[in-house]
C-alpha cells in the first residue's frame, strides 16, 4: 500500500481528473487544485511527497510557483507540466527550481514512471547542512552541535529533530511528526511524541544558555525555531 501524497495543480479539468483517478488506481493519495495561486498556498501549508505542477495556470504560473515554494525553502518533487516542449521552456522550469519537467500531450504511463523514478531518487537537498540558529544537524554524518557542542541523539530523536529543523517556523501537530518519523503501521499514542520532545528539549534546549528553539505552540503542537 503507497502512503504518498501527490497534489496536482492543473487548470484543465479533464487531465487532472485522469490524473487522479490513474494515480488512485496505483494507490497514491491525490489532491487536486484549479488555481495557481490556490495551488501555492496549498503546496506550502499542506505536506505533499511530489507536485504535479501545470505551467501554464490562471493567477499564477508554474514556474512562479514553483521559484516561490524554493524561495520558501520547499523541498517537495516538483514535476512540471506544459504543453510547450521548446528548449527554453524546459531551462525556464528547471532554472525555477523543477526536479523534472514533461510536455504534453504525454502517456499516462510515462507520467507514472517519471513519479516513481523521482520518488526513489535521493532529493539532492537531503544531504545538505541543517541550521536553525546555532542549531546544526549533518544528515549523512548523523551529527547534530548546538554552538559547536556535540550533542548524542538516539536514532527517532535525531529523525524527529531532522524533520522539525526541515520544517523551521512551521506549527507541527504530534500527528505530523508521527506519519513523518514513524512506520505507517507502528503502534504509537500522540504522547509518545510528547515524551520524545522531552527527551530532545533535555538535550538541544536545557543545557544552553540560548533561548529554547522547540517550542510549544498549545492546542496545535510544535515550532522548531522563530522564538517569540
Amino acid at each position: 500500500m503507497n502512503d504518498m501524497r501527490i497534489l496536482v495543480v492543473e487548470d484543465e479539468r479533464r487531465i487532472a481528473r485522469a490524473i487522479k483517478e490513474g494515480l488512485e488506481q496505483e494507490s497514491y493519495a491525490v489532491d487536486i487544485v484549479h488555481d495557481g495561486e490556490e495551488g501555492y498556498n496549498t503546496a506550502r501549508t499542506d505536506e505533499y511527497d511530489l507536485i504535479i505542477l501545470d505551467v501554464m495556470l490562471p493567477s499564477m504560473n508554474g514556474n512562479d510557483i514553483c521559484k516561490k515554494l524554493r524561495d520558501d525553502g520547499s523541498r517537495t518533487i516538483i514535476l512540471m507540466l506544459t504543453a510547450k516542449d521548446q528548449d527554453r521552456d524546459i531551462v525556464a522550469g528547471l532554472d525555477s527550481g523543477a526536479d523534472d519537467y514533461l510536455a504534453k500531450p504525454f502517456s499516462f504511463d510515462v507520467l507514472l514512471a517519471r513519479i516513481r523514478a523521482l520518488l526513489r531518487r535521493p532529493h539532492e537537498t537531503l544531504g545538505e547542512m541543517l541550521q536553525v540558529e546555532d542549531l546544526t544537524l549533518d544528515p549523512a554524518a548523523k551529527k547534530v552541535t548546538r554552538g559547536g557542542t556535540v550533542i548524542q541523539l538516539s536514532a527517532k530523536e535525531f529523525a524527529i529533530l531532522e524533520y522539525m529543523m526541515r520544517n523551521p517556523g512551521r506549527i507541527l501537530s504530534k500527528n505530523n511528526i508521527m506519519t513523518h518519523v514513524w512506520d505507517f503501521d507502528a503502534d504509537i499514542l500522540p504522547n509518545t511524541v510528547e515524551v520524545f520532545i522531552t527527551y530532545l528539549r533535555a538535550k538541544i534546549d536545557k543545557p544552553f544558555t540560548t533561548p529554547p528553539l522547540i517550542q510549544t505552540v498549545r492546542g496545535f503542537g510544535y515550532r522548531m525555531g522563530d522564538t517569540l
